[in-house]
């Protein structure tokens, strides 16, 4: 088992034990007896406040108060430790000061307590003496088999009728449902929890991760894969612990249950200069979506986006596909809704005459029938009712919104009771459950909640949200269908002498930028497709090579020390003769030595001159936390301008690749524009998939380039022109 980097310092964090999530945390979840050491008899005390949220709570278990210095706390009987309670304990929850931790840890491990929650803060949040002191601490739950929640936590809940469990200091219980979520905020994790009933959202369990000194997201995604009564599992991160652990789990869990993040640092403060154009395009929020991308998480941008996927996926089926109809009372919100539909790549077609002459048999005179369909505001219970019914039973849509725009208040009732009225007639009638998502616009009436027969139907303030939820559930559902992708190894690279070459690079200059002959031996050594060409030292070597090459060439540059050499004018371009040759070599050795810099001239590249194809580039650069993230775009200076790049983490699927290259705005001029022949795209993929392989294999190539590529036409491959490979000894663990 590899080991992992502590989010929180340079140590490296033993491997977890090798235990069943499903086993391991059920006592957390699913507690007999629950020990609360710190218990407090001051009423604005954590310690009190959790005693309270369990007895509020009607937990189902005992409840057993640890305080040397009481012997009753809100009626209940107190015990002095935890040796001096007669029974065992299932789950203790620890409120204690931070100096007084790994005694307690200590004494659970004397009672054999398998489960523990820390809400003590002081921990590695709060600088050294905290890392050094969460570091012990896990080492002693490792050391005694102690599964450990946080520190630094908000606690967990399990809202199972069976187990009543609220082992937090909120007394606010949410109402039960197949919703899961994780928080490494407590107070975020607060705000979702407090927030769920006023949106009818029904959790199945809350768990606050606090600083994972054990128990991370991955363990608890595990967890409720297996866990039945969980349909859904929102996360709420603030980093990504062990990536390559989180890709495989939640992949797998995704194939089976919606996962939606919310993560947080999203900006691109504080990036580095980087040398290539990928490492200057890469951040972390990049990768993160890399990630995300790749195992199916939906991730929401806001807090309210979180919210609405939380409350769409939970509460309504997946759309079979991406048409919509809108049913509204106001135009005006209508077409906003119509709107964002289209910017999310959904489709409103027109109704067919069938549908709207039966809309029309029963809706007023000036109601608009096509698509959006406008009621006119003051339409009746039963007009609402007949056209809710109407559009659900078509099958021309595969989810309907309904936009209600209050008029007057008095109007809500009626209109709420002719949309459930409708709903349940055509449930009735077809036997389908064909997604409906509500838009209630109505001041003062805002938290009007919408059930059909123990049905809810998700409602939102805007009416811009739900085509934010049916896109985002139709690109989760295409994922979760599609077959597994494959990670090809390419038997006929020579990867022993693409690691030697790096090596010897790295042992007679140390870490950087290799030379133009390194570069082409690697990535010959790949079987990459590169432009034939050869390094000259001389304008005479510079003449022999092009003569046999064939004109007209291109004569550049070749040094690893300057990277942009079309900015000091040391690229030269279809050069037709022996002359125009020589004439490039002594420019480009006189602007070097005006600047001083002969020393970084190795000599000068020839190559043949490319016409036809597009160009695009490849590249990579090593993110410190997630490994290998590799750039797909639109070559030569597009890619910096234009930003229109599409990144993934390695290794690369077939999956992977075909997506990059058509993930990017450009690729319509791959499929080809304007009379242009399409390109080989299948070319371009292989040479994303055995870029993948090499950087996977040597973490010592810390950066790459490959740009310009040409992407010929169909069937006649694509030719790599220039290259940029950096190499340095890899910081990564393994």
């Amino acid at each position: 088992m590899s080991e992992r980097k502590n989010p929180f310092g340079n140590d490296v964090m033993p491997p977890s034990p090798d235990r069943s999530a499903s086993k391991s945390l059920k006592p957390f979840f699913c507690p007999r007896s629950v020990a609360v050491i710190g218990a407090s008899r001051n009423r604005t005390h954590i310690g009190y406040r959790l005693l309270e949220s369990l007895q509020e709570g009607r937990f189902a278990g005992t409840i057993i108060p640890v305080n040397p210095q009481a012997t009753e706390i809100a009626g209940l009987p107190v015990f002095p430790s935890l040796k001096a309670i007669p029974g065992p304990v299932d789950l203790a929850i620890i409120a204690v000061p931070p100096n007084a931790v790994l005694a307690v840890i200590e004494d659970c491990a004397a009672k054999q307590i398998p489960a523990a929650i820390l809400i003590t803060a002081g921990f590695a949040e709060t600088g050294t003496l905290g890392i050094s002191l969460e570091q012990q601490l896990r080492e002693k739950v490792r050391q005694h088999g102690i599964r450990l929640i946080g520190p630094n936590c908000f606690g967990l809940m399990n809202l199972d009728p069976a187990v009543r469990l609220n082992a937090t200091y909120t007394p606010i219980v949410p109402p039960t449902g197949r919703v899961a979520i994780a928080s490494e905020s407590g107070g975020l994790g607060l705000a979702v929890v407090t927030a769920a009933s006023r949106l009818n959202l029904g959790l199945s369990s809350f768990v606050s991760v606090g600083n994972h000194a054990d128990i991370t997201v991955n363990d608890l995604l595990e967890y409720w894969e297996q866990d039945q009564a969980t349909d859904v599992i929102l996360l709420y991160l603030e980093t990504v612990v062990d990536p390559q652990r989180f890709r495989q789990i939640a992949e797998r869990v995704g194939k089976k249950k919606p996962i939606v993040a919310l993560k947080a640092g999203r900006t691109e403060a504080g990036q580095s200069a980087a040398g290539s154009h990928t490492a200057a395009l890469a951040t972390n929020d990049r990768a993160v979506d890399a990630l995300f991308t790749q195992c199916g998480v939906i991730r929401a941008r806001t807090l309210e986006e979180f919210l609405a996927l939380a409350t769409g996926l939970s509460a309504q089926r997946i759309p079979a596909g991406r048409h919509v109809g809108i049913l509204t009372n106001s135009g005006g919100p209508g077409v906003l809704c119509a709107d964002s539909c289209a910017a999310e790549g959904l489709t409103v077609s027109e109704l067919s005459k069938q549908t709207q002459s039966a809309l029309a048999s029963f809706l007023p005179p000036t109601a608009a029938l096509r698509n959006p369909v406008d009621v006119i505001g003051f339409a009746t219970e039963d007009q609402h009712a007949q056209a809710v019914e109407t559009m659900l039973k078509t099958d021309e849509i595969d989810a309907l919104i309904i936009v209600h725009v209050s008029v007057r208040a008095k109007d809500n009732d009626p209109v709420a009771a002719g949309i459930t009225g409708g709903i349940s007639t055509a449930r009735q009638a077809t036997g389908l459950n064909k997604p409906v998502y509500i838009c209630w616009m109505a001041e003062g009436d805002l938290e009007r909640a919408f059930t059909v027969e123990g049905e809810t139907i998700p409602t939102y303030p805007h009416p811009e949200i739900p085509a934010r939820i049916i896109s985002q559930a139709v690109v989760y559902d295409s994922w979760r269908r599609q077959p597994a992708g494959q990670a090809p190894k390419y038997a006929d690279a020579d990867l022993s002498k693409a690691k030697s070459i790096c090596a010897k690079a790295l042992s007679e200059r140390g870490g950087g930028w290799l030379t133009a002959e390194e570069s082409h031996a690697l990535l010959t050594a790949m079987k990459l497709p590169l432009v034939q060409g050869s390094v000259a030292t001389s304008a005479e070597e510079a003449v022999k090579l092009a003569c046999k090459i064939g004109f007209p060439v291109a004569v550049k540059l070749a040094s690893h020390q300057i990277l942009h050499k079309t900015e000091i004018g040391a690229v030269h371009l279809n050069l037709a003769d022996e002359q125009a040759v020589r004439d490039a070599f002594e420019a480009i050795r006189s602007r070097l030595a005006q600047d001083h810099k002969l020393n970084a001239m190795e000599g000068v590249l020839i190559q043949p001159m490319l016409s036809g194809g597009v160009e695009v580039m490849v590249g990579m650069t090593r993110d410190p936390l997630f490994g290998p993230l590799l750039a797909f775009g639109l070559g030569g200076i597009h890619i910096e301008i234009l930003g229109d790049v599409q990144f993934r983490l390695a290794p690369l699927t077939n999956h992977d690749a075909a997506e990059m290259i058509r993930g990017i705005k450009g690729y319509r001029l791959l499929q080809g524009y304007r009379g242009q022949p399409a390109a080989d795209v299948r070319a371009i993929e292989e040479v994303l998939l055995r870029l993948s392989r090499l950087v996977e294999e040597i973490p010592d190539i810390s950066e790459l380039d490959l740009n310009p590529i040409f992407a010929l036409p169909e069937g006649e491959g694509c030719k790599i022109v220039d290259a940029r490979i950096r190499v340095g000894k890899s910081s990564l663990a393994v």
